[in-house]
């Protein structure tokens, strides 16, 4: 399976700290904060990572990573050239993901969980698989409905949540999502939305899911990224 952690976007919710760098270089603690996705891809057997950014500060992942042989893996790279939501960044993969099934992680989550079973039980399956972590605020994220132990559907960022498991960063997929993206239409936002992807694979019943075991967070918001920094700190779940 190969790998793709997406780091684009221009992080307005972290401004003024982005405005001359890229959110997923900001720190968490005592590293960059894209070394964590990075990590838990290593952790799993993942050897074969594609790193997408925007243009911006492509430039500055390059100097940063390398070739990948510090972290004992290949990176490859992609440039997303404006920010036109999750979808459409992962679309930017295809050819790197040449066929094969692909782990993706957002670039500013911090966890726990090793995903290397996981990894291992998706390869070369059909379908997606997405991971879940019950939350104290769900409207921040994509929802999951579900009905007894199975997802209905997943809707963005809800005023009123049906549950309080939220859809985190962590996505698998087999080749056909690149399909999936190419049929997608922008969303009130203006950008092709992940949780447009995986309803589709929720209505041909085809996605299956696991709720993460230890702690989660995003870092996209001045709350967040501080939350990650305490927990990777060991100061507590906050």
């Amino acid at each position: 399976m190969k790998g793709i952690i997406l780091a684009g976007g221009t992080a307005t919710r972290l401004a003024p700290l982005t405005k001359v760098t890229n959110k997923h270089l900001l720190p968490i603690y005592d590293k960059p904060m894209i070394y964590y996705p990075l990590e838990a891809m290593r952790k799993a057997g993942i050897e074969n990572i594609l790193i997408v950014s925007g243009k911006g500060h492509s430039g500055h992942f390059l100097n940063l990573l390398g070739s990948g042989k510090e972290f004992g893996v290949r990176f490859s790279y992609e440039v997303q050239e404006e920010a036109g939501g999750i979808a459409q960044a992962l679309g930017l993969a295809e050819d790197f993901a040449d066929g094969k099934n692909v782990a993706v992680i957002l670039g500013d989550n911090i966890f726990q969980d090793n995903l290397a079973s996981a990894v291992k039980s998706f390869d070369g399956q059909k379908g997606a698989k997405i991971f879940l972590k019950q939350v104290h605020d769900p409207h921040r994220f994509g929802v999951a409905e579900m009905r007894n132990g199975k997802i209905l559907s997943i809707k963005e960022k809800p005023k009123n949540p049906k549950s309080d498991f939220a859809v985190t960063g962590i996505y698998m997929y087999d080749a056909r999502v690149f399909d999936v993206i190419k049929t997608l239409k922008p969303s009130g936002r203006g950008e092709l939305e992940i949780t447009d992807v995986n309803n589709f694979y929720i209505k041909e019943n085809s996605m299956s899911y696991e709720i993460l075991n230890g702690w989660w967070t995003d870092a996209g918001t001045f709350d967040s990224l501080l939350r990650a920094n305490m927990l990777v700190a060991g100061k507590g779940n906050i």
